[in-house]
């Protein structure tokens, strides 16, 4: 009986989700209304925990639950004010990281329905809709 392989093999194992973390991280790192979701002076710390994430997730090494525990993606992203706008600039730096990956098609589209579930799951906060108030989502 043969193994399946797993996503993060098929894709090019951990350089690949180097690649694709790095080159997100570049867009994140030049936008002024994401960057500052990320309170750490270098984006270097959140770079390694987002790719250790993605690696454990499509199958690669479990160091991310070796060192960090359950993902608890949403108790992790709570403090921080993630509104439909945010997600969206999230989801364009995303969408050019892979772009730039240029993975087959069918491993793109895997990957990509992937983080627009998550980025939508991570939504917790609205627009604000009254004059004066204070956007937190960097609009």
């Amino acid at each position: 009986m043969t193994e399946q392989q797993s996503f993060y093999d098929a894709v090019g194992g951990a350089d690949a989700f180097r690649r694709l973390v790095a080159a997100f991280y570049r867009g994140v790192a030049a936008d002024p209304k994401l960057r500052p979701m990320y309170p750490e002076e270098d984006l270097g710390p959140a770079e390694v925990r987002f790719r250790m994430f993605l690696e454990q997730y499509w199958g690669g090494p479990r160091t991310y639950s070796e060192q960090r525990g359950h993902p608890r993606l949403r108790m992790r992203h709570a403090p921080f004010a993630v509104t439909p706008s945010a997600r969206d600039r999230w989801l364009g730096h995303m969408r050019a990281a892979l772009d730039e990956l240029a993975l087959p098609p069918d491993r793109d589209e895997e990957i990509w329905t992937y983080m627009v579930m998550a980025a939508h799951s991570m939504v917790n906060t609205d627009e604000p809709q009254y004059p004066g108030a204070i956007d937190v989502s960097g609009r």
